[in-house]
């Protein structure tokens, strides 16, 4: 499509919409009775009598509503399907053009944004989403789980591990009437109606924002890090402060297979304690006083956590020497983690 063509559609698609207050209290009185006087379209609405006339008449141009000549003037709806038929068709084909012309926007590795508007925030917690390959976090009101439950249940499906908090807890559907193992790894609930709305993925790309930047069209924002060092305090204000905070609702019993991948240390700590055998570990992430990242693999010969497993450590034993890997943001440990997998055998390959 021509770029004059292109402009043309875009006008002529704007013009076509460009409702009024009055226009759409109008169109949806008639459209809602059948037919109407022009003294009863003013009875129906806030419209004043004097700017009745001209409001349908504006319908009528446009196609929306039909006028009958007669004593009093009478307002005929038409059948949206017909009304809006043509507009459906261009915008259809204004769609395609666009999609063509589209170049989706280079993500920065280092990327922090501020976003707003519900519909922003929420495009990019299905983008976070659709990204974990193999691990993803989220904080979600029961809504917004009905939502999105699909995309989970294929990622679940696909091996990816979940682990999902829903708050308030008043609203979350009860586990005898709602599978959660069919979405999530582990669910869980949260009293609090401040709990944020966070979602991580595979501990790199994350959203933040607060239950109002859901509401608000005023200044509250979500904010998105995508490949960003910074989000790992996202991930750990849900592992260190909510998460310990809410009640288990349910939990898979789904055994994975080996080698597996993680984000976080404290799912990796919790699988080891819950499997038998010998077990040995490939880690990316930072030299903890040098701050050189580093790469390292070794059996896993130790494994701690706190009561509350808001953190946990690894100690392996690499060509002799013990190191301890601790998550992000750790300060006691050799070894600040970034990414994990464990394997039965031989230490696993990471990924490049």
């Amino acid at each position: 499509m021509a770029d004059e063509e292109l402009s043309g559609d875009l006008s002529r698609l704007g013009e076509r919409f460009d409702f009024g207050e009055y226009e759409i209290g109008a169109y949806l009185a008639v459209l809602e009775h059948g037919s109407l006087t022009a003294s009863e379209i003013a009875e129906a609405t806030d419209i004043p009598q004097p700017r009745v006339y001209d409001t349908v008449r504006s319908l009528a141009d446009s196609g929306f509503v039909e006028l009958r000549d007669s004593r009093p003037l009478e307002v005929l709806a038409v059948d949206p399907e017909e009304a809006f038929g043509d507009a459906r068709t261009t915008l259809e084909d204004l769609i395609e053009s666009l999609e063509y012309r589209y170049t989706a926007p280079s993500r920065d590795a280092e990327a922090v944004s501020l976003v707003t508007s519900r519909r922003t925030i929420l495009r990019y917690v299905e983008d976070v989403i659709s990204s974990a390959d193999y691990e993803l976090v989220l904080s979600l009101t029961p809504d917004l789980l009905g939502r999105f439950e699909s995309e989970l249940t294929a990622k679940q499906d696909a091996g990816v591990t979940i682990e999902l908090l829903l708050s308030p807890s008043t609203d979350v559907p009860d586990p005898d009437r709602f599978d959660y193992t069919r979405v999530a790894t582990v669910a869980r609930a949260r009293r609090g109606v401040t709990t944020p709305l966070v979602a991580v993925a595979d501990g790199t790309y994350s959203v933040y924002t607060t239950r109002a930047a859901l509401r608000s069209r005023g200044d509250d924002y979500g904010v998105v890090f995508n490949r960003s060092e910074l989000g790992f305090l996202v991930l750990g204000l849900l592992n260190t402060v909510v998460w310990p905070s809410s009640t288990t609702l349910a939990e898979s019993r789904r055994e994975r297979p080996f080698p597996r991948r993680y984000a976080t240390i404290r799912r990796c700590v919790r699988d080891i304690e819950n499997s038998d055998g010998r077990f040995y570990a490939s880690v990316r992430g930072r030299d903890v006083e040098s701050g050189q990242f580093r790469t390292v693999e070794g059996a896993v010969v130790d494994i701690s956590a706190s009561v509350d497993r808001g953190t946990a450590a690894i100690t392996l034993d690499v060509g002799g020497e013990t190191l301890d890997v601790g998550g992000q943001a750790a300060a006691f440990e050799d070894i600040e983690a970034y990414e994990l997998a464990i394997d039965r055998g031989a230490p696993p390959t990471l990924d490049p």
